[in-house]
């Protein structure tokens, strides 16, 4: 079809994604290799502006899988991004004490000094709203509220993007960025600054295996799923509007091999792990304990309607607590035709592989 397409830039989160998949096994760019047009990490550009599109999704003709706050904030900045598929990440997600501070449980955190920290430059500060938010839930479910606690304040000046070299499919978070993503609250609990700290995702089970930390309460696990909300639950598969309005089926044939990844990972658990591994930084051992058994179930994008609502609460966080100005109709965000139409290709192709003919996208 005719375009003007030259480039379609894609970025996601450090994360298991099905979108990382197909990047690792060059399928969106073999998708579109016949149509002339590239498609490129964020991380391919120089431009630092470019790369912070991770953050505002200002770089047009993009894809962003990963964390739900930024293309929240985004969407609540009146950029123009849309939502196209969703899905619930079981991931590490906890809050740690030390030891020997008498913390075992939600109960006790009453009066107690919450580490809180807080990036100095970013536009969105996805990071203390994931505490933010992963405090709030707990202390609601024993019958408290974040006035019963102190919270601490830790200002910090290191960006979430750094300086990483440039790579066509690599992403923009780098191990040592990673490793280094809960350093001021590590070390105000080291230090007795503060009493706990809320950490989440792949770096998660190491940093409580480094410190011995009592766990005062497992999120991930607790048996009321909306305890568990925030960053990562929902992820959030988002593209530019301008690609759904004017390339439709481009929008449907790059999630088809999304949903291709996400079946191939249902089938492939242990390469997928390796995958999942170099895309978390972490090494191949922590996949488990980061990421429960069901992560190979729940890589596939839909928008089922408990991930809708879960993305409203999300939304609905972020406005009462002041990380976005402007609130938003989370229904009139999402445009659910690409994906349906992603499954009908990804459905017409599986039918033609398995009748001997090629079906040209």
């Amino acid at each position: 079809m005719p375009h003007d397409l030259d480039i379609i830039w894609y970025t996601r989160c450090p994360v298991p994604t099905a979108s990382g998949i197909a990047i690792h096994n060059g399928w969106l760019e073999q998708e579109f290799e016949s149509d002339g047009i590239s498609v490129l990490s964020l991380c391919a550009s120089p431009d630092q502006s470019v790369r912070e599109s991770h953050f505002d999704h200002r770089q047009g003709d993009s894809f962003r899988h990963g964390g739900n706050a930024p293309p929240i904030w985004s969407r609540s900045e009146g950029n123009d991004v849309v939502v196209v598929g969703l899905t619930w990440l079981p991931q590490y997600q906890s809050l740690l004490t030390l030891p020997d501070s008498g913390i075992r449980s939600p109960a006790d955190l009453k009066g107690r000094r919450l580490a809180l920290p807080r990036r100095t430059h970013e536009k969105i500060d996805f990071w203390r709203a994931s505490a933010l938010q992963g405090y709030a839930q707990v202390l609601a479910s024993v019958g408290l509220t974040l006035d019963d606690v102190t919270l601490v304040d830790l200002p910090i000046d290191q960006p979430y993007i750094g300086k990483v070299a440039a790579s066509n499919t690599g992403a923009l978070f780098d191990a040592h960025q990673f490793a280094s993503s809960a350093r001021a609250e590590t070390f105000a609990l080291i230090r007795g600054e503060a009493d706990v700290l809320y950490n989440y995702g792949a770096a998660g089970p190491a940093l409580q295996e480094f410190l011995g930390a009592h766990v005062v309460a497992n999120i991930n696990h607790h048996p009321d799923r909306r305890v568990s909300i925030n960053n990562g639950t929902p992820n959030v598969l988002s593209v530019s509007g301008r690609l759904v309005r004017e390339y439709p089926e481009f929008v449907a044939r790059y999630l088809c091999q999304v949903l291709r990844a996400a079946q191939w990972a249902r089938a492939n658990r242990a390469a997928t792990q390796a995958i999942i591994a170099r895309e978390v930084s972490v090494a191949y051992e922590w996949v488990p304990e980061a990421f429960d058994d069901t992560v190979y179930q729940n890589l596939e994008p839909s928008l089922a309607p408990e991930l809708v609502r879960a993305l409203e609460v999300r939304k609905d966080f972020l406005y009462e607590h002041g990380f976005i100005r402007n609130d938003f109709s989370i229904a009139d965000w999402i445009v659910p035709g690409p994906l349906a139409r992603a499954r009908e290709l990804l459905q017409e192709r599986s039918l033609a592989e398995a009748g001997g003919t090629q079906v040209e996208a």
